[in-house]
């Protein structure tokens, strides 16, 4: 067979197929329509979403951010002026004060974004520094549920350390045991350690020497090896 006439074969196998191509759009026109148009309202609602999600991101971000600003703002020390034009707040409770609401509007508006969930917790924070107890315990028991090991952590150290304060010792033992057998990268296992071995000083002596003991001896040749036995001593 010459090249031509191979040619000229191709030629009409292309042509056969587009006819009927064509032929079938023709008369699956309807249908074909309908789902050009499903496809395009689909792919236009994952545009939008996209955008949204982006938009929204990133007013959370912001929000959050000016939040922190606020809340890392140092504190007046009357023994050391502050430079001029550097921000201070004279005291914690008034810092906390300005902080507070934007970080309950971003964890209201956005919770279910990442700079949403951050921000329930210092919202907790502040509401302690605030006094409000009952409101931060509500912000930080919402916080350990916020799907991320680190900021529930967090959260939950923060809860023991008010169950510790309120009198509720069980409950704080509770919490820092669970902090112990699940070790985070915000709250290692040696801090929950810490945490609890000073709990008992007064409660339990002898249960807190038993976590000093093994905090020097898990952690050799550390500042925490060091720490746990200056406070062994002093049990004695």
């Amino acid at each position: 067979m010459d090249t031509q006439t191979r040619h000229a074969l191709k030629q009409d196998k292309f042509v056969d197929a587009t006819t009927s191509g064509l032929e079938w759009v023709g008369d699956h026109r309807a249908n074909v329509i309908k789902f050009s148009i499903a496809v395009a309202l689909v792919v236009g609602v994952i545009v939008a979403s996209v955008v949204v999600y982006q938009q929204r991101s990133a007013a959370a971000n912001q929000l959050f951010g000016q939040a922190m600003d606020i809340y890392s703002t140092p504190l007046a020390n009357p023994s050391q002026p502050a430079e001029p034009g550097q921000k201070t707040y004279p005291s914690a409770a008034d810092r906390a004060k300005a902080a507070y609401p934007l970080f309950e509007q971003a964890a209201d508006q956005y919770g279910w974004l990442r700079s949403g969930e951050m921000a329930r917790y210092f919202a907790g924070l502040t509401e302690l520094d605030l006094g409000k107890t009952d409101q931060a315990r509500a912000d930080l028991e919402k916080a350990t549920h916020s799907g991320g090991d680190n900021l529930e952590a967090l959260a939950k150290m923060a809860l023991a350390n008010l169950d510790e304060q309120s009198g509720q010792t069980s409950q704080a033992v509770s919490v820092l045991n669970d902090l112990i057998q699940h070790p985070t990268t915000t709250v290692p296992k040696v801090q929950a350690q810490f945490q609890l071995a000073a709990l008992y000083e007064t409660s339990n002596p002898e249960q807190a020497r038993k976590l000093y003991a093994q905090i020097k001896d898990q952690n050799k040749d550390t500042d925490a090896a060091q720490i746990a036995t200056q406070k062994l001593s002093a049990l004695k």
